[in-house]
């Protein structure tokens, strides 16, 4: 009974997040045009989570999927199970009034961190929470020297609903690798981890 509960209850958010999809999010590749400035690059290279987790399927040895979060969302809020994380920023355990959010402060070795990493000829997606995060990630590598990099433009989480009438509005429950139903887990691996020393 409490699988069929589980189960049921499941369905149901599925259903929610792909209606709220189509309502505001669209579907198929991203073009400058359409993407918000504040998730667009210098490189101009964008997919979508489905369309991240098709290009990693089909050459897995090649493509890396890179999770810029913070450790603590890398944990707490779940990955992509083949994502590494290399945090683009960090928690400063400090609130910031004008953002109403707590303070991030810059990953310093971000960029030596991913060369060692990524491989020349690779193809790196970067993902964040909704995207507005990877843009700037992206662009870190871009100055860099990267040129194969894409942002994943609605990460991990996806993007507000936007609908008053909805019980899910203001909600991360628009695309995303988690709403898409993309392979998702809580577990963590070591492996993935750029753990600080």
């Amino acid at each position: 009974m409490l699988n069929r509960v589980v189960l049921t209850s499941s369905l149901i958010a599925l259903l929610v997040a792909q209606s709220a999809f189509a309502k505001g999010g669209g579907s198929g590749s991203e073009t400058a045009r359409n993407v918000p400035p504040d998730k667009q690059t210098v490189l101009g290279l964008y997919l979508t989570a489905p369309e991240a987790y098709a290009r990693w399927k089909a050459d897995p040895e090649r493509v890396k999927i890179l999770d810029v979060r913070t450790p603590e969302e890398y944990e707490f809020v779940g990955r992509p199970t083949m994502a590494w994380n290399i945090p683009f920023s960090f928690m400063a355990y400090e609130w910031d009034a004008k953002k109403r959010s707590v303070a991030m402060k810059p990953n310093a070795n971000f960029v030596e961190q991913v060369k060692q990493l990524v491989r020349p000829g690779d193809l790196l997606l970067v993902t964040c929470r909704s995207g507005q995060r990877s843009a700037p990630a992206v662009d870190a590598l871009a100055e860099a020297g990267f040129e194969n990099v894409y942002s994943i433009i609605d990460g991990v989480e996806g993007d507000k609903v936007n609908d008053a009438e909805s019980a899910f509005h203001g909600q991360r429950m628009r695309n995303g690798w988690k709403n898409a139903g993309l392979p998702w887990t809580y577990d963590l691996d070591p492996e993935l981890m750029y753990l600080r020393e």
